[in-house]
């Protein structure tokens, strides 16, 4: 398999862009008060949360430009990974930006649903970009328990 380094280049910038765009409301806010006080006893550490997301990340880019570069149905492939970076940042403003839980909740099963797009999408197109998104649904469905105790 021949690497398009420039498609795979960019499939990295735009995820890690996602990543930092909903980092901006996240990491100023999980040391704070508020969280604190909203922040369930099964919740790891606060280290572990950037290495499992540069994890997922990764996955994610990887998975991407897999889907992409395989020259089928790319506008489904932008649609369901496009739609589910923005869910990824919403998440991120609405928990921790407005501090509301609850919309979050709400939110967050709308991106798990959208993972699970993702997922079959790249199913039809190739199994290891479909594979590569499971520890994202895996990782997001914990989150949804997290998202629910806090509320």
């Amino acid at each position: 398999m021949k690497i398009n380094w420039k498609t795979l280049i960019i499939c990295f910038v735009i995820v890690y862009l996602t990543a930092f765009l909903g980092g901006i409301f996240t990491s100023k806010e999980t040391s704070g008060a508020w969280y604190d006080s909203v922040r369930p006893s099964i919740t790891p550490p606060n280290y572990v949360f950037p290495i499992v997301w540069n994890i997922l990340f990764f996955l994610i880019a990887v998975s991407l430009y897999i889907a992409w570069d395989s020259g089928k149905d790319r506008l489904l492939v932008g649609f369901v990974f496009g739609a589910n970076f923005v869910l990824n940042i919403l998440w991120s403003v609405l928990y921790f930006g407005l501090r509301n839980p609850l919309l979050a909740f709400f939110e967050i099963i709308v991106l798990w649903l959208s993972i699970c797009s993702m997922i079959y999408v790249c199913w039809k197109i190739d199994r290891k970009a479909a594979w590569l998104l499971v520890p994202y649904l895996l990782w997001v469905g914990f989150a949804i328990v997290l998202n629910y105790l806090s509320i």
